[in-house]
């Protein structure tokens, strides 16, 4: 690692991103430089225009919108450099609504799992609309059985809460920590074993949770475009249909912003139901 790579680490902790918003800048600085051989330090505000002209006709906004970020605090915040560019280059805010699986389909999905610490970790995922993150780093103390709440610490913008847990999920938390019984972590890493989780000095890869998600999708052969986040989502859209104030929904996912919740009022057929026959009934003697 480069010293200035070494400083940007620094700074970003300094700042409170997490682990993960570290790698993805540094990645993409890293990508940066790569792309255009040159030094961080000898980059322009052309060699910039070229690479995200490059970077729009190759990814996908979602991707170019994560480099374009961390490429903008390393030269605003490190070397103190502001580009034109850099208001070029941002993604116009659209409305893209996420993929939604029904109770249903995510019975199918988790039912199908059949290695226990991973379809724990789903099914904790789901009942509890956690991040990945949030809930392969759980640990065992967070997991409160008499006031049957999970405890979600540091997440997203280092935002504590506190999420209802629900009587089976743990049932089967139960069941899985007493297969490693590990002092700390509630899904310690295996080992290439498979047998090492009592002793395990770190929790299971992300990557792992992620291949067994989209292995089960494929196997009870759901062909919508889901992934491990779309649990997130569809724990408060169910939550939504049931009638859940989105204040509550809100609190429960760690949203800084009410704004970030109310997508999924675009995702809740029934509520739209309600309100097409609110609108019929109004025009009923029009016609």
């Amino acid at each position: 690692m480069t010293p200035f790579e070494t400083r940007l680490i620094e700074d970003m902790k300094l700042v409170g991103y997490s682990q993960r918003t570290q790698d993805t800048y540094l990645c993409a600085v890293r990508k940066l430089c790569r792309r255009v051989q040159k030094p961080v330090e000898q980059i322009t505000n052309e060699d910039l225009r070229g690479y995200f002209l490059w970077h729009k006709d190759k990814y996908a906004p979602n991707t170019t919108t994560i480099a374009l970020c961390g490429v903008k605090f390393c030269f605003e915040k490190i070397l103190k450099k502001p580009m034109p560019v850099f208001d070029l280059a941002r993604q116009p805010r659209g409305l893209k609504l996420p993929v939604v699986l029904s109770r249903e389909e995510v019975h199918q999905i988790l039912s199908n799992i059949r290695v226990l610490r991973h379809r724990a970790c789903l099914s904790l995922i789901y009942s509890c609309g956690l991040r990945i993150s949030e809930a392969v780093g759980m640990q065992v103390p967070q997991v409160d059985s008499k006031r049957m709440l999970i405890h979600v610490k540091e997440g997203k913008a280092l935002r504590d809460r506190y999420v209802p847990l629900p009587l089976a999920t743990l049932q089967l938390l139960r069941c899985h920590w007493k297969t490693h019984r590990h002092p700390k972590w509630l899904f310690p890493a295996p080992g290439r074993s498979g047998t090492h989780e009592a002793q395990a000095t770190r929790c299971l890869p992300l990557s792992s949770v992620q291949t067994v998600f989209k292995k089960s999708l494929r196997e009870v052969g759901i062909q919508k475009d889901a992934h491990v986040h779309t649990l997130r989502h569809s724990y408060a859209t169910h939550l939504l249909e049931e009638g859940v104030d989105i204040r509550i929904i809100s609190e429960y996912l760690g949203h800084r912003s009410l704004d970030s919740t109310l997508i999924y009022t675009h995702l809740t057929p029934l509520m739209r139901q309600g309100v097409a026959d609110t609108i019929n009934s109004l025009m009923g003697g029009l016609s």
